[in-house]
């Protein structure tokens, strides 16, 4: 199985869903960061489907991108002592208080897909997610093999994701530090996406208009792709042809855009870390030692392997 992120979003509140079959009695407190992307959504429904399978208690709650609604939904979840709290972080930083609260009431935590700054690895049990500068590096290498034949200036404009958010902050360094080496790649314009498709779209918009030479497109989502692409048609241009796009994901709609020649390359994040999730949980919960990081492992895509596997994709 494998993990990641992508996004974050709407939705709201705090629902709880019943135990599945075997195992013993364990409520997890799990809090989302949203619900924005084909990617989220599948992530929501694996961690979801896997609880009831495992035989767990899962108290859910959806922070609508807003760490402040991930905060009080942790402090939330230890005055009902659930025995394990799980949560993808919104943003890297601030988060000691409240996982010092976890620690001294005793309820282990699990990061799940993305990580926390925090020097204290003690306020946590294990991380469980993808490596995104290695996603990040797949994509500058696809990249510096596509031009490497090519000796004019390769400018390329970058859809970030959400601000501080550990997904955006090392897609882009592990991009940067691969396309760093040729000094023909340049990064004529940045900006955040919020890992949206209409922000994507938007932000697409503006960079269109103040860089009419744009070659390479490289977003940190699927959905942000997908949103520019809308913008890159708008403007009387060939997404795929004209600009170049590379996205991280793999969901289906940026496969099927893959497939149809409309992105260029795709560098996987899987959701469907559920069952890993579950297993963590448990041997947190019987005092098991588990490793401080699970990585998972992950593939890329090009068109024609995306027309491969698209029949079979997940989500």
């Amino acid at each position: 199985m494998s993990v990641a992120s992508c996004g974050s979003g709407g939705g709201g509140g705090t629902t709880s869903a019943g135990t599945g079959g075997g195992g013993d009695a364990i409520t997890m407190g799990f809090s989302q960061v949203g619900a924005e992307s084909g990617w989220r959504t599948a992530n929501t429904k694996s961690v979801q489907d896997s609880a009831k399978n495992a035989g767990i208690t899962l108290k859910f709650s959806d922070a609508q991108q807003k760490q402040e609604n991930q905060i009080k939904a942790i402090r939330s979840f230890i005055q009902q002592k659930v025995d394990v709290i799980a949560f993808s972080p919104v943003v890297e930083s601030g988060w000691d208080t409240v996982l010092m609260e976890a620690k001294n009431a005793k309820i282990p935590v699990i990061l799940t897909d993305r990580a926390v700054d925090s020097k204290d690895t003690s306020l946590y049990k294990t991380f469980l997610g993808s490596d995104f500068v290695e996603e990040g590096k797949k994509a500058g290498q696809w990249l510096v093999q596509e031009y490497k034949d090519s000796k004019d200036p390769v400018n390329i404009v970058e859809l970030q994701g959400t601000t501080g958010s550990a997904p955006a902050n090392d897609r882009k360094a592990g991009f940067a530090e691969v396309i760093g080496a040729d000094p023909k790649f340049k990064i004529v314009a940045s900006q955040t996406g919020d890992f949206t498709r209409a922000k994507g779209k938007e932000v697409m918009e503006a960079f269109l208009k103040s860089t009419p030479d744009i070659d390479v497109l490289y977003a940190h989502n699927d959905d942000m792709g997908l949103g520019a692409i809308e913008a890159i048609e708008g403007a009387g241009k060939v997404p795929g042809k004209d600009i170049k796009i590379i996205t991280v994901d793999a969901v289906k709609d940026g496969m099927q855009a893959l497939a149809d020649g409309k992105i260029n390359f795709i560098v996987e994040c899987s959701p469907l870390l559920g069952p890993q999730l579950m297993d963590l949980a448990k041997k947190v919960v019987k005092g098991e030692q588990v490793p401080a990081r699970v990585v998972t492992e992950e593939t890329t895509f090009t068109q024609e392997q995306a027309k491969q596997v698209l029949s079979s994709r997940q989500y």
